[in-house]
């Protein structure tokens, strides 16, 4: 099993009404705009994952991505992709769709924004909320 931590927290524009995306920033801010978002102040971005993640998320297996605020918690599926780049040095985005760009930590995702538990998003609004995201390869496919 692979398995990558990242520390973010909330802040009072959380919205997560995206209907196709899911977004993690280590930005300090967050704009109306940035419906996808869910925390910011990450502790990790793209760059930051290790080789070994990265090369599992290239070979095209499952990742279970956990968001964990206080006593609630929600999972995301998503796939990797031979195809993705795995390149930035500021944000991780999950998409339900099959587009790849520098920010694509993985695609055919099972929920975007708008589907995250909504407890979960109200709490985010908090700008002094913590939440832990963790992100989870297994070697079986059965996660």
């Amino acid at each position: 099993m692979l398995r990558e931590v990242i520390h973010c927290h909330g802040h009072e524009n959380v919205k997560a009404t995206h209907r196709s995306t899911l977004e993690f920033t280590k930005e300090n801010f967050l704009t109306p705009r940035g419906d996808c978002i869910i925390c910011i102040g990450a502790d990790k971005a793209i760059n930051d994952l290790s080789d070994e993640f990265k090369n599992a998320l290239r070979a095209g297996k499952k990742l279970l991505i956990r968001i964990k605020v206080g006593d609630l918690v929600d999972e995301v599926v998503a796939w990797g992709s031979p195809e993705l780049i795995l390149d930035h040095d500021v944000s991780m985005v999950i998409r339900k769709s099959d587009y790849i760009d520098a920010r694509t930590l993985a695609i055919r995702a099972n929920k975007a924004a708008r589907d995250v538990n909504r407890r979960i998003i109200e709490l985010l609004k908090n700008p002094e909320q913590r939440a832990i995201i963790e992100l989870i390869i297994e070697d079986n496919e059965n996660l």
